[in-house]
């Protein structure tokens, strides 16, 4: 969602600069545009234009001036990697200083959230209210016998990253809670994160003990014994520490450390080695590098993929993941911590959730358990994304971006078993570093009320929610979870790919011009159009049969491929004459006549050649019975009927629904037989250029594409059965509006 560009207040504007596209080599020439929010490149021709969030910035270099000018390069946090050479260096140092302010405020309240007015009409409190941990516990069906909510961390006292009720063990006393959290690292004390509605099994999270060498804690024993006694069909647990244990051998020197195994009995301890934020940077920082190579050579690409390590890390944290999703699945237990228990935790937790229930991988779904296990639970978006000037960078971290891409690693192993699709993924990964909405500002709940971020922003949720047709899986089956409930991946090499469509996203001569799924999504759209068009037709005809006294057992006949189905402009075009046709009068000249001649036959003033005529008599069940001059026919445009009906109540069903020749006229006019296929269709009419990044849109009553902005309001259809709000272009929406058959609201 971008601002208008008019409505925009341009800081500083720079003519003649070239955009270096590094793959084709070309250098398109064209306007460098300067904004409080964005850095904006439109082409010379005003057609191609290339937007930089300033909170998406995370390095500028600026280069030694060259014959041509000084080059200015940005790498954007979601991996887009430019370079810009403007023909004066005094511009490009202004442009540069620029920019180093704008990309990190000082201040939290300057970032742009704040600032950000959306122009979508979405209410800005919309979407705030979308999740409650409440009900997400009430959905596993908590509290119960054995869990209660605890109100001890209601004002944040207990512990301050945790949100503000809590699921424990109903074993466990006050004097337990407090006890345990004073022995965990900031105060993280095992709480409930998942709990197996079938078996009991619970998922519970926390961060590393204070144990040092000798350090013991007897309430925080009682507390995990607590934990273990909620599941009563189980005699031991899973103590699940996701750090390599030399890791937490070297936290053990500085106080901290891990459980020892002689004060817990009946817990099974099992170090799982994911590597910290420190050595996750690093690698990130490398892939960067290799997705950055103009013309790498296989071996060269290979080596670096496997000397950066990012493959390994993500096929650990999947490993990991399973382990868990496999114990609870099972009817055994398990508590996750890592080192403060917001990075590894929240990655292996969200990710287990993930395998073990089919809701969390459905939009609404998942956006509950972003809530639940990264917002509610306190990872830190402000530091690990380095939204402030003030954040130290050894605390940034792209920890949720891997999360990401294990959940893209799980949908290419399980194609049918998500509900969303990948432009899903990159569009929360896109925010949550843009901070254009404050979903993901601040580093717990705490911070977030502190701020009164539910006023004074916008929510990502309400702008998803607005736009979810962009981001529905056309292979996504809801019967996968019946048939496979719990889905385990495989972490093996042979089965992680690199994601191309993450770290080459801007890279467009790498990419094909359609996607795949948006072309699967566009046939299965179409295909539902032409259902929904069928079934509105054989309800008309079925009406119209009815009048004409035809028994159910011919309707059915007929409709059921006896009856032809000729188009009604095809044959009105084809067979009767030119003539204008009256509504408003009576339905037929005399009704339905006969004249001197057997092939004269007229509708409405309207001359009937040979074929008509053949066709009307050619069978008595369907066309056209002497008799009692009537005529039945599916799909025609003006239909005649018995005398002294008139037009204004042709159709009338049980329901006494009455239908008129304009609405009928209008019904079928108003449904595209025919979608425009997207090959080689290279912009919109609005001249937005279709990247493989930018989704296509059909209009279901002319069948063009368009992009996004194009198609921005949903309207019923009359053509269509259910009458439900389908996509539509501007000028259809207008049309579609004065049409007297429209008596639906619009989205």
């Amino acid at each position: 969602m971008v601002v208008p560009f008019v409505a925009m207040l341009v800081e500083m504007k720079v003519d003649n600069v070239k955009l270096i596209d590094r793959f084709s080599g070309r250098k398109p020439q064209g306007t460098l545009y300067l904004t409080q929010t964005h850095l904006i490149f439109v082409g010379a021709e005003g057609k191609k234009e290339t937007w930089v969030l300033h909170m998406h910035i995370g390095q500028i270099e600026k280069f030694p001036m060259t014959a041509e000018g000084s080059p200015l390069q940005i790498r954007c946090k979601n991996f887009m990697c430019i370079t810009f050479i403007i023909p004066r260096d005094r511009d490009c140092q202004d442009i540069y200083q620029s920019l180093l302010q704008f990309s990190r405020p000082a201040e939290i309240n300057k970032l742009y959230a704040f600032e950000f007015i959306s122009n979508e009409n979405i209410e800005r409190s919309y979407g705030w209210d979308a999740f409650d941990l409440q009900s997400e516990f009430l959905r596993m069906g908590a509290p119960n016998g054995n869990w209660m909510i605890t109100s001890l961390n209601e004002k944040y006292e207990l512990c301050d990253t945790y949100p503000s009720l809590l699921y424990v063990p109903t074993a466990a006393t006050t004097h337990v809670l407090v006890g345990s959290s004073k022995f965990r690292s900031r105060g993280r004390l095992p709480v409930l994160s998942y709990l197996h509605s079938e078996n009991q099994a619970a998922l519970t999270r926390c961060s590393q003990p204070l144990s040092g060498f000798s350090a013991r804690c007897v309430e925080d024993e009682q507390m995990l014994q607590a934990i273990l006694k909620a599941n009563p069909k189980s005699e031991y647990m899973y103590v699940v520490d996701t750090r390599p244990k030399i890791n937490a051998m070297v936290n053990k020197a500085q106080g901290k450390g891990y459980e020892n195994e002689n004060f817990y009995s009946n817990m099974k301890f099992q170090f799982l080695g994911i590597e910290n934020i420190h050595v996750m940077r690093a690698s990130l920082q490398k892939l960067t590098e290799l997705s950055e190579l103009k013309k790498p050579s296989m071996n060269d690409f290979l080596s670096r993929l496997e000397a950066c390590g990012w493959l390994k890390h993500i096929a650990a944290i999947i490993e990991t993941s399973a382990f868990i999703a496999k114990a609870i699945s099972e009817g055994i237990s398990v508590l996750v911590h890592c080192s403060d228990g917001w990075d590894r935790t929240a990655q292996t937790c969200s990710l287990a959730g993930l395998m073990l229930d089919p809701y969390y991988r459905t939009i609404h779904g998942f956006q509950a358990l972003i809530e639940k296990e990264w917002l509610g639970f306190g990872h830190k978006f402000t530091d690990r994304c380095g939204l402030l000037e003030s954040v130290d960078a050894r605390e940034v971290s792209p920890v949720f971006t891997q999360f990401l891409e294990t959940v893209w690693q799980m949908m290419q192993q399980f194609p049918c078993a998500f509900q969303f699709n990948e432009r899903f993924l990159l569009k929360i990964h896109d925010h949550a570093y843009s901070c254009q909405f404050g979903t993901f500002i601040g580093n717990c709940e705490k911070d977030r009320l502190d701020l009164r971020l539910s006023e004074r922003t916008y929510s990502l949720w309400a702008y998803l929610s607005h736009h979810t047709s962009e981001y529905l899986n056309p292979m996504y089956k809801k019967t996968y979870e019946i048939r496979r409930p719990v889905i385990i991946p495989a972490s093996s090499p042979q089965c992680l790919k690199y994601w191309k469509g993450m770290y080459n996203r801007f890279d467009s001569g790498l990419h094909p011009r359609e996607h795949v799924m948006d072309i699967v999504s566009a046939a299965k759209d179409h295909s539902s159009s032409l259902e929904d068009h069928v079934l509105l037709l054989e309800k008309r005809v079925t009406q119209i049969c009815k009048l004409l006294g035809k028994s159910d057992e011919i309707i059915q006949r007929k409709l059921q491929g006896y009856l032809s189905m000729d188009s009604i402009d095809g044959f009105l075009s084809n067979h009767i004459g030119d003539g204008p046709v009256n509504t408003k009068a009576p339905m037929l000249d005399n009704n339905f006549h006969k004249n001197s001649s057997d092939s004269d036959l007229t509708i409405n003033g309207r001359q009937l050649d040979n074929a008509a005529v053949n066709y009307l008599k050619s069978d008595t069940e369907s066309g056209f019975d002497e008799s009692s001059s009537q005529m039945s026919r599916s799909g025609i445009d003006e239909v005649g009927i018995s005398n002294g009906l008139e037009a204004s109540s042709l159709v009338r069903s049980p329901s006494s629904e009455q239908l008129s020749v304009d609405q009928l006229l209008a019904e079928l006019k108003t449904v595209a037989i025919g979608w425009k296929s997207f090959r080689n269709v290279q912009n919109c009419s609005c001249a937005t250029p279709f990247d493989y990044d930018v989704k296509k849109f059909h209009c279901w009553k002319c069948g063009h594409v368009f992009c996004t902005r194009c198609i921005t309001r949903n309207i019923p259809l009359p053509g269509h059965y259910h009458r439900r709000p389908v996509p539509v272009c501007k000028p259809c929406y207008k049309e579609v509006r004065r049409s007297p058959s429209t008596e639906f609201p619009v989205s």
